[in-house]
């Protein structure tokens, strides 16, 4: 928990590659309303912050993000990855 694994494609190609990502730093952004560094939260707390950018998106007049938009990119990832399985092939996500 509070740890992610990202990969950047806008890194040089001669050091891309995973890396890992302590969500608990004091570096990000969230962390400030929470206890010190190094102290995990939970998964409660990633509806607060999903609320938090809702409301701010709502005050600034802005679409959110993520939005329902990725909500449905990620969903045709994840149909793309099931009939992939049952197929034992490539899916292309343009296929589902």
């Amino acid at each position: 928990m509070n740890e992610l694994e990202v990969y950047f494609t806008e890194d040089t190609e001669d050091v891309q590659g995973f890396r890992r990502v302590l969500a608990t730093d004091s570096a990000h952004a969230y962390m400030q309303a929470w206890w010190p560094p190094g102290h995990t939260i939970g998964f409660e707390h990633t509806f607060i912050h999903e609320i938090l950018e809702l409301l701010q998106a709502i005050k600034e007049d802005r679409l959110p993000s993520p939005n329902f938009h990725d909500g449905v990119k990620c969903q045709e990832v994840l149909e793309a990855v099931d009939l992939s399985i049952a197929e034992r092939r490539w899916v292309q996500i343009k296929e589902v």
